[in-house]
């Protein structure tokens, strides 16, 4: 069986579960050691607005889980540790997902193993992930709110977020797609993300930075809109 990647969000209403909920970032249920199969996790805050912010979003909270099989992974879901996360939450999603392709690391560790050959006909999920350099952070964020915006034009974009794992210098963003032509529009053509792109490598502003792309097959909950 092929290692399967779950990321799931969470949406909380009330001071008291949003700390809780922050207080699970650092105490998470999820245990490295403890869950079977399981072989990466983060546990991820997230940033307002679709893609990068520097304001965070205290309702939301989400986390990243390699498992080494489907059926471990979807077991995972009717486990007590998940239940954690959603009996207090207004509305949540999973999503299980096959890695297409990967490079970089997180955490010095190259998590995600290709599994499944890219298919354009099938909705597309993307994982962009980087330490940002503390001398570069300024930089770097002047330029993000132009590039998150522009992710507004694309009708097939599903959903994104900006997901993180410390506050402005370790940062990601999920997003996902209805088919992959649009996202090759938006990672290529889009004239805003180029920018970006080619900022990235005048001034290496990242320690570290990761770029994995995924076959979504399997979702349930409500936070996120079903898949075509």
């Amino acid at each position: 069986m092929p290692q399967t990647t779950l990321i799931s969000f969470f949406q909380y209403t009330g001071f008291k579960n949003k700390w809780h909920a922050l207080g699970r970032m650092g105490r998470p249920p999820i245990v490295l050691d403890e869950v079977e199969g399981l072989s990466f996790f983060k546990p991820l805050g997230t940033g307002s607005g679709n893609g990068f912010s520097i304001k965070p979003d205290f309702s939301t909270f989400g986390f990243v889980a390699i498992f080494n099989s489907e059926e471990l992974a979807k077991k995972s879901l009717k486990s007590s540790a998940i239940r954690e996360y959603t009996e207090t939450a207004l509305s949540y999603s999973h999503i299980l997902m096959h890695t297409i392709k990967s490079h970089g690391k997180w955490s010095k560790q190259e998590p995600f193993e290709s599994s499944v050959d890219f298919d354009k006909t099938k909705p597309l999920a993307v994982i962009t992930r980087a330490t940002i350099k503390p001398k570069l952070a300024y930089k770097f964020w002047k330029y993000v709110p132009s590039v998150s915006k522009s992710m507004n034009d694309y009708k097939e974009l599903i959903f994104s977020k900006g997901i993180g794992e410390f506050p402005l210098l370790m940062q990601a963003t999920f997003s996902l797609w209805s088919n992959a032509d649009a996202m090759m529009s938006y990672a290529y053509q889009n004239p805003k993300h180029a920018e970006m792109v080619q900022k990235t490598r005048e001034l290496g502003w990242y320690s570290e930075e990761l770029f994995a792309r995924f076959q979504p097959f399997y979702q349930e909950g409500n936070l996120i809109p079903l898949l075509p």
